[in-house]
């Protein structure tokens, strides 16, 4: 492949990535690929989790109570985002548990990581 055609996919790549973005902060954007809202969904998955286990492990939240609040929060703001900020048709994406669904064990296992390090390091006892 040339140099030339390497460049202008790139810089096709670019505006795709760009245009996608661009339709997930719009407010009642349309999503004729329906694959990619749902990248968009799991990417703020895992931006939202990540963020709660800072925030968690900064405040000394501890045990079931972090779990669930992190569960609350984390499907209220997808839930919100799908139907407030979207209008999404959730029956076009499986139903509201399928969008639901979508990235969120491996938004819980980069939460619970980040918890547990941030946690770890900022209140346990120094040896």
């Amino acid at each position: 492949m040339s140099t030339k055609a390497k460049q202008t996919d790139n810089i096709n790549k670019n505006k795709c990535n760009e245009s996608i973005w661009k339709k997930a902060l719009d407010k009642n954007s349309e999503w004729p690929d329906k694959e990619e809202f749902l990248d968009v969904i799991y990417w703020m998955r895992q931006a939202i989790g990540i963020i709660l286990g800072l925030s968690w492990g900064l405040l000394p939240l501890k045990g079931f109570l972090g779990l669930l609040l992190f569960v609350i929060l984390n499907a209220a703001v997808i839930y919100v985002y799908v139907n407030n900020f979207h209008n999404i048709d959730e029956e076009e994406y499986g139903g509201m548990w399928e969008i639901t669904k979508e990235g969120f064990m491996t938004s819980f296992a980069g939460f619970l990581v980040t918890w547990i390090i941030m946690y770890t390091g900022l209140h346990s006892e120094k040896l």
